[in-house]
């Protein structure tokens, strides 16, 4: 995520903004480890990225610091490619607090409650493009956007079905048809502010590094669990796999071009006057009538497969320009899962994949926790064995001595354990 990621997302050969003259620059963030780390041993220095390969360090966190579900973390930074580890790691607890309503009939007061209404975890990864910068922003800010963008909608995320309308009103009798017709879920709901916390957080980094003259951007691969179901959304070349006994499953696509609804309405979002005051870009279940205004209403936009709500304005009475849906975000149902110990999600940045395959990768964890039931620090070895697997050692996976002179960030995130380890960062 950058600023102007969207843009050369969907407008591919669209003209980008002219470099900054060349001038002094100040990181708008310090440079920092993952916060889990602490107690782990000291910072790398300037001088730990001048070392051969075979010596470069690998880090996990210290041992009795227990991370969300017992997840395993390790990493390890690159050879001379750059002068830090671009990449960075966050976890934790989510605690999401309901919102409600009031009962005034001319106004809809919403109240953010104290306590805790529904609580997740979850994992990211983050890697950096042109320096540390939007990395170490990402992992600061992507957690407290989720957060944002799903108390917004928690109320429509615990209803058997999402309503039209927020705050339960029918101002229409075919409303639940509507929804229905168009297939919308409670999953659809997490999916849409899992996207559109992706959105507000390119935006904060988009702002911070021009406030800053900096240029950069990061990758981000994000596991979030709620209500017994895992989401894995990836924006870049990380990935995430599920390996079991006797299955390997691809939990997140790398880069990949958008449908034609999402390009459509990229193209009104940067030339509105396309729209010539007729319609609206946004896509809702139906189209709105008047006494939908000042409610709150299930809607999409550009930047979302999934939904969410707004409150209806009179621009948004214009005819739609969008009919159609999709879905990008990897769902898995995890309390439909017959589990064992050994299930894990293997969340990893490319400089894993570049030297190990899935199967590659699958194999190594079949065999290394068979053989470790009884450590309770296996999933952090499992993390570093891995990474010790992409250091060129002749009788690793790849039979070949490959060699990854990338950063490498990986997280093992056992399924087994999903009620155990609720610490975060």
């Amino acid at each position: 995520m950058s600023a102007g990621w969207f843009r050369r997302r969907f407008l591919p050969g669209g003209p980008l903004p002219e470099p900054r003259p060349a001038g002094p620059r100040s990181s708008p963030v310090p440079y920092h480890r993952p916060r889990f780390l602490r107690g782990s041993g000291s910072s790398p220095s300037a001088t730990d990225a001048s070392r051969r390969p075979d010596s470069r360090p690998v880090r996990s966190p210290a041992r009795g610091r227990t991370l969300p579900w017992n997840a395993g973390y390790a990493e390890i930074i690159n050879a001379e490619k750059s002068e830090f580890n671009e990449d960075q790691a966050a976890c934790g607890k989510l605690c999401i607090r309901r919102c409600l309503f009031g009962i005034a009939e001319d106004q809809e007061w919403l109240t953010v409650c104290p306590e805790e209404f529904l609580t997740g975890h979850y994992w990211a990864l983050f890697d950096g493009h042109g320096g540390p910068a939007a990395a170490i922003l990402a992992a600061n800010t992507l957690h407290s956007c989720l957060r944002r963008q799903l108390e917004a909608v928690v109320e429509g995320m615990v209803a058997t079905q999402p309503p039209m309308h927020l705050s339960g009103r029918c101002v229409c009798s075919s409303d639940p048809h509507f929804v229905e017709e168009k297939g919308i879920r409670a999953e659809d709901l997490v999916i849409g502010a899992l996207e559109s916390a992706f959105q507000e957080c390119d935006d904060v980094i988009g702002r911070e590094l021009e406030a800053s003259g900096q240029v950069g951007g990061c990758t981000a691969l994000v596991a979030v669990s709620l209500q017994g179901k895992l989401y894995v959304a990836n924006a870049g070349d990380s990935r995430a796999i599920l390996v079991r006994r006797d299955e390997i499953r691809v939990l997140s696509t790398e880069f990949t071009p958008e449908t034609e609804r999402q390009r459509i309405q990229q193209l009104a979002f940067i030339y509105p006057e396309l729209l010539a005051g007729e319609f609206t870009r946004l896509e809702f279940p139906r189209r709105l009538k008047g006494d939908d205004l000042g409610e709150k209403v299930l809607f999409r936009d550009h930047h979302m497969n999934g939904w969410s709500y707004k409150q209806v304005e009179k621009s948004d009475l214009k005819y739609p320009l969008i009919h159609g849906q999709g879905r990008q975000v990897t769902v898995l149902d995890v309390d439909q899962l017959a589990l064992e110990e050994e299930d894990v999600v293997i969340m990893a940045t490319d400089g894993l994949w570049d030297v190990l395959s899935n199967e590659q990768v699958a194999r190594l964890v079949r065999r290394f926790l068979t053989g470790n039931r009884e450590d309770p620090h296996r999933f952090s070895e499992l993390a570093k064995m891995l990474i010790h697997n992409t250091q060129g050692k002749d009788d690793g996976a790849t039979g070949e001595g490959q060699v990854s002179y990338d950063d490498v960030s990986v997280f093992v995130i056992p399924l087994h354990s999903q009620d155990k380890g609720n610490s975060g960062q």
